[in-house]
């Protein structure tokens, strides 16, 4: 697969039919999202971050819009795009080896190859010596890094990860955001994180977006160069820099805006 696809969204508007009533979920959205970037999308709870994914994902078409991938639009679920949910989707009855290789496996890779990938992804996620463990058998966050692995096996051009930490305990999720980042500079996937946390979404972001609250519209749309490839600093560093607290201000203040005053500053 080719991986310099640019996600190009324009016109977005989705409304749900809640019980004969429509609710306006997401409003007006154009933007793009260029290959290689590590987008992190904040807002408060019902602005429509998870709706916007599973437009992105192909699980639902928007009401109103496009959105295209490598000049393609998008019309249902593809390998190019992988998800990985709030909760890990594991198989219990197959060991965490297989369940890395199941896609590949499903696209009829042969089992030398898909074996190797899935040994290369699971090294990755530091689960090498799990895989012939039960998903049953592994703690919430090896879980995550199992889910991980198997959307990374599966080579997707873009990552779709919805919450994916936030179930996790505080030492666990700085630990994974740091092997995230680290699989980024590693993959040069394209990666769309949604997250409630701020610090998160500043701290992995190589741009972070704030949504308003429903009906979702981007109000915030800043780049934030602290994780970006290059020179590593380290994660105390980084959350100590001025400007780093400067940005994490700056969202904290979007998503805490009201309706009427987040409209104005669209």
């Amino acid at each position: 697969m080719s991986h310099d696809q640019a996600v190009e969204i324009e016109g977005l508007r989705h409304y749900f039919n809640v019980r004969g009533s429509l609710v306006h979920a997401i409003d007006r959205i154009d933007m793009t999202i260029e290959a290689g970037q590590f987008v992190c999308l904040a807002g408060p709870s019902g602005c429509g971050k998870t709706t916007l994914l599973r437009l992105l994902a192909g699980f639902m078409r928007p009401s109103e819009g496009t959105i295209t991938v490598g000049g393609e639009r998008v019309r249902r679920p593809s390998a190019e795009r992988g998800v990985v949910f709030q909760q890990p989707m594991l198989y219990p009855w197959l060991n965490v080896r297989k369940n890395v290789e199941l896609g590949p496996k499903l696209r009829g890779v042969g089992a030398k190859e898909r074996r190797a990938e899935a040994e290369r992804y699971l090294t990755m996620v530091g689960l090498s010596d799990f895989g012939d463990r039960r998903p049953y058998e592994l703690s919430g966050g090896m879980q995550q890094r199992c889910q991980i692995a198997r959307v990374l096996t599966n080579d997707p051009d873009i990552v779709l990860m919805d919450e994916p930490f936030g179930a996790l305990d505080a030492l666990t999720r700085e630990r994974l955001q740091n092997e995230l980042l680290d699989i980024w500079r590693a993959t040069g996937k394209t990666i769309l994180f949604i997250t409630h946390s701020v610090d998160e979404a500043v701290f992995l972001g190589s741009r972070v977006l704030v949504m308003s609250p429903r009906p979702g519209r981007v109000v915030l749309d800043e780049p934030a160069l602290f994780s970006e490839p290059g020179e590593q600093i380290a994660a105390e560093r980084i959350r100590a820099m001025p400007e780093y607290n400067r940005l994490r201000e700056r969202v904290r203040q979007a998503i805490q805006e009201t309706p009427t005053a987040a409209a104005a500053t669209g």
